[in-house]
């Protein structure tokens, strides 16, 4: 594993203007990425928005049609094979050879990608340890799916990248399934530059520093997820009234109150959508203040990544 810093200012990952199309239809269009050394890069999007054909050309299996990538400060030429030096691939789909074990796929793996063998010895107890495989002496075929991923992981990781891409890694998991990933992934952080592709929004808000948000084939945005949060402020205002009983009054009220856009209660606690919280908040002081009621508390909401994934494709 790339155990120093990285001192380079350079980007592990660019793009530029990177498009292909299939059969007239345009998968994505115009993409251009900048992907800091050592960061989990977090590549979101609904199904069909153009991720797998995006990290398809980064790998160098499928040509685009126009523009240009660049790891590790070299561009990519299709059909060349110099990028395995320096990327590991986890697909959405990884296939194995059933009747091997974790230890014997990892070395036909680290034997394709011409990794020393004096080198192999330690590198893969080391990441079978990693992905917590290095005690299971069991078949592959008899592996569960989060078994296989975090194989799958492992294997990605073989000839030490520099550039790690996942391409869905958790989507098929059950709960604990996608925590062992995730908790796999977060602990690459400042080792390998992790590109990771998923439209499961927690997941991203979990383990990544940074996202891109792909829509129909086109980059929305780019951001630092704390950038993101204070480029869309919350709209949602939680309240908790002193008095139960001015719930319903209040309820009622909200239909002709226009800066409320929705408004739910659940055990007590009011959750206001508003369409501008500074302005919410001014207007919640003067209406408690004129029906003489109480407030017990209240906070206004951080948005989540969802709220700015769905506020980001609903306005395309």
């Amino acid at each position: 594993m790339n155990s120093s810093p990285y001192t380079s200012s350079d980007f592990a990952l660019e793009t530029n203007s990177l498009s292909k199309s299939f059969h007239r239809m345009m998968a994505v269009e115009n993409l251009s990425l900048q992907v800091p050394y050592g960061s989990v890069y977090g590549f979101l999007g609904p199904n069909g928005a153009g991720k797998t054909t995006t990290i398809k050309m980064l790998m160098g299996l499928t040509k685009p049609d126009h523009g240009w990538i660049r790891i590790c400060g070299k561009m990519m030429i299709f059909g060349h094979r110099f990028q395995r030096r320096h990327v590991g691939f986890l697909p959405d789909v990884p296939n194995f050879y059933d009747w091997m074990t974790a230890k014997e796929f990892m070395f036909l793996s680290a034997h394709l990608l011409s990794v020393p063998d004096e080198v192999v010895k330690n590198r893969i107890p080391e990441l079978l340890a990693l992905v917590g495989l290095d005690r299971v002496k069991k078949r592959i075929g008899s592996f569960s799916r989060g078994m296989k991923q975090r194989l799958g992981i492992a294997q990605a990781l073989v000839n030490d990248p520099k550039v790690i891409f996942l391409d869905e890694p958790s989507s098929a998991l059950d709960p604990i399934g996608r925590k062992e990933i995730m908790n796999i992934v977060s602990s690459l952080a400042g080792k390998t530059t992790v590109f990771f592709s998923t439209h499961i929004l927690s997941d991203i808000e979990r383990v990544c520093n940074r996202v891109v948000i792909l829509h129909k084939g086109h980059k929305m945005l780019e951001e630092s997820i704390i950038e993101l949060k204070e480029k869309f402020p919350s709209r949602t205002i939680q309240l908790e009234l002193t008095q139960k009983e001015h719930i319903s009054s209040f309820l009622s009220d909200a239909a002709s109150m226009g800066w409320i856009e929705k408004v739910e209660e659940k055990d007590g606690l009011l959750s206001l959508l508003v369409n501008d919280s500074d302005f919410a908040q001014n207007e919640i002081v003067s209406y408690l203040y004129e029906k003489g009621w109480g407030l017990r508390k209240w906070w206004i909401q951080e948005p989540t990544l969802e709220d700015i994934f769905m506020h980001v494709v609903k306005d395309s």
